[in-house]
Order: C-alpha cells, then sequence, then structure tokens
C-alpha cells in the first residue's frame, strides 16, 4: 500500500520562480469521489497514471497509483466527474526538500498552491518566505474539490 505524507499551502509571491528546477504539464479529472475515496486520471506530459487515494483533507493519504496506456487516459478525462484540471507543476528545490508549485489554468487560472511531501507527518522542513498560509486541512483546495466544487470562494 502506497502512502502520501503532504502538506499544502497557498503561495504569498512569485519569488519561488527564481528557483525552478524543473516543470511539467498536467492534465487530470476525477472519474469517482466518495467520502472514503477518490479515483483519478492524470496526464503529465506523455505518461498517464490512474490514482486511488483515501478522501478527506489530511496530512497522510493511502494512496495507489498505476501506469496507463496514452490513449486510455484520454479516454477516461472524457468520463470525469466535473471539471478538467489543468495545471504546470514547477520543482523548486529548497533546503534539501523538493516543492511542487502548481499554477493553475483554465476554470482555475490564478491559483497556486505549493506541496510538499515528508518522510513522516512531524518531519520539520523550512518555510520559504514566498511561502503563505497552510490549507492542508481545508477541503476547499483538495483538488477532488476543485475538480467537482471549483475554486473556493476565499475574502
Amino acid at each position: 500500500m502506497g502512502v502520501e505524507i503532504e502538506r499544502k499551502f497557498l503561495v504569498a509571491s512569485d519569488a519561488w520562480r527564481c528557483e525552478v528546477a524543473s516543470h511539467s504539464d498536467i492534465r487530470q479529472a476525477y472519474l469517482a469521489v466518495s467520502e472514503s475515496s477518490s479515483v483519478r486520471v492524470r496526464i503529465r506530459n506523455a505518461a498517464a497514471f490512474l490514482t486511488i487515494k483515501s478522501a478527506g483533507p489530511a496530512i497522510r493519504r493511502d494512496e495507489f497509483e498505476y501506469p496507463i496506456p496514452l490513449g486510455d487516459a484520454e479516454a477516461l478525462l472524457a468520463l470525469r466527474t466535473g471539471r478538467l484540471i489543468e495545471k504546470r507543476r514547477y520543482i523548486v528545490p529548497h533546503a534539501g526538500l523538493r516543492w511542487e508549485i502548481d499554477v493553475f489554468s483554465g476554470d482555475l487560472a490564478g491559483l497556486v498552491i505549493a506541496e510538499i511531501e515528508l518522510p513522516n507527518e512531524t518531519a520539520p522542513f523550512a518555510r520559504p518566505a514566498w511561502l503563505g498560509g497552510e490549507v492542508t486541512d481545508d477541503a476547499r483546495y483538495a483538488n477532488a474539490s476543485l475538480a467537482t466544487r471549483g475554486p473556493p470562494d476565499v475574502k
């Protein structure tokens, strides 16, 4: 069983852009979303994956990811629940760890979220100056919620 331990943050400035090591383009959609799990299809550049995750905003979640043929992924996108999520993911190394900065486009244009995967729930990490408020436990920022409910209405 795979486990993902991840924290999620808003981004306070564009200062991270000068630290980018690489990027990839992602299109993803949800095939099923329930109280206990979600099933997602993702195309990252020319590779495709089917992912099953335990549901809910949490630092630790079960995650199972399997490569699938690109043609199958394209066909599955059409069967989605909710909107297609399009984003460019930037990899930004900082203080020995790897941040993923997602810059959304399409229906979610303007949203920028930083994620960091950690070895355990209490692992310390240095907060980059460009990091904003934490949204790990805010269900509105979960990708499944973004796909089915749209962008958060933040005042």
